[in-house]
Parts: C-alpha cells; structure tokens; sequence
C-alpha cells in the first residue's frame, strides 16, 4: 500500500510501513489534528505521539496491545484532549518538553530537552527543543537505518512555514532560527515531515522557502 499521508477527521488511519517501525497517521477533533501510533516492528511496543482529541479514536487505533508511552509535543490544548482517557486507559507513561509540562493540566512522567532519546521497543527517537510556538515545543527524529529520516514537527513545521507564533517577532525569529539550525541543518532533503496538522512534506520541498517566510515575517 502507498502512503499519502493525507487523512481525514472521522475517516481511517493511514499507515507508513517501514523496516523496523509502523507509523500510523489519524485526524481527529475539531482542530483537525493529527495523532501519530509508533509501533516497534520487533517488538510490537507502542507509542502515541499527541493524544489530540476523540479518545474513542485513538484507543481503537491503539488496540488490545495497547501503548507504553504518549509524547505530548507542545502545551496547547488541542494536542492533549485526551491524554488523560488515553494514560487511564493504557498506564502508559507520558513525556513532554520540560518547558511546556506546567501547561499540560496532565502529570508528566519524563521532561523532554534537546538531545533526548526516547525509545519505543528498538526504536530511538531524538528529541528536539524548538523555542517560539510555546516555550517548550519538541519535534521528534527517527534516523531510519534503512532509508531517510522521519521527523515528527508538531506545530513548529508545516507544508508551507513554521507554526504561529501570534505576531510575535522575537518568538518568530527564534522558532524560524531553531528550525533552521536544528532541522535544516541537520537533517537532509529526504527527510519525511509529519506535521501537528494536515498533510506531510519533506525537508527538500520546503527549504527552498527558508528565506522567504524569514522575509515575511511568519
């Protein structure tokens, strides 16, 4: 099956099969978020990355095998409606940046700063501190060692620029140079963009553009 990466809120999950992870894409809630189910291929452990909205959803998308973590990439409330159905549900632990974890009415069990690793089965992800959006924003890494990275955004990178971050030069700046120096800068073209809302892209379709969102400013 070929993955798009183009989901729909009340509509199926779309499934990114790679060598040694499965990554499962579904929207949910008003705000159209994504949520993301990582699942170790050795393993079969899993790890939910933002438990938007629409608990129902996500569970039944979790399964009976259930997840041993949840990654909350930022404070806003649309990425953690329900982390707390989903934590009682599962007991799965929970993580996010150390920055942002005061803003999630949730406990956090690990705070999150850049160069973390977090690991679902066989699987490392690298945390990656991102100032501007929210204090505490993390994007993930996963360095396929089979093929291209994968890079989980949250609100900080999308199809088209960086997250909002409210006519705010200063935070603008900041989130567009952590963006820059953390993601562009380290991670190549191929690398596949899983955006906190709508569809994907890749490094490569959008660093061309760097220097025209600094330009207007958002």
């Amino acid at each position: 099956m070929t993955y798009s990466g183009a989901v729909q809120v009340g509509g199926p999950a779309d499934v990114h099969e790679l060598t040694d992870l499965m990554i499962s894409k579904v929207a949910v809630g008003p705000m159209n978020n994504n949520a993301y189910l990582l699942r170790c291929r050795a393993t079969d452990e899993q790890l939910l990355i933002d438990a938007a909205a629409e608990p129902h959803t996500l569970l039944s998308l979790i399964g009976d095998s259930g997840i041993t973590s949840v990654v909350t990439t930022h404070q806003h409330a649309d990425h953690w409606g329900a982390l707390r159905e989903v934590v009682a549900a599962t007991g799965a632990r929970t993580y996010a940046g150390k920055y942002d974890a005061e803003g999630i009415p949730v406990g956090t069990d690990e705070l999150v700063e850049d160069g973390d690793v977090i690991r679902v089965g066989r699987v490392e992800l690298t945390a990656r501190h991102l100032v501007g959006h929210t204090p505490g924003s993390i994007a993930l890494v996963y360095d396929d060692p089979h093929g291209h990275p994968h890079l989980f955004t949250g609100d900080c990178l999308f199809p088209g620029g960086v997250g909002n971050t409210h006519d705010d030069p200063e935070a603008f700046a900041s989130l567009l140079g952590d963006v820059e120096t953390k993601l562009f800068g380290q991670l190549p073209d191929e690398t596949w963009v899983y955006p906190g809302h709508g569809d994907d892209t890749t490094l490569g379709a959008e660093r061309p553009h760097l220097a025209e969102w600094r330009k207007r400013g958002w």
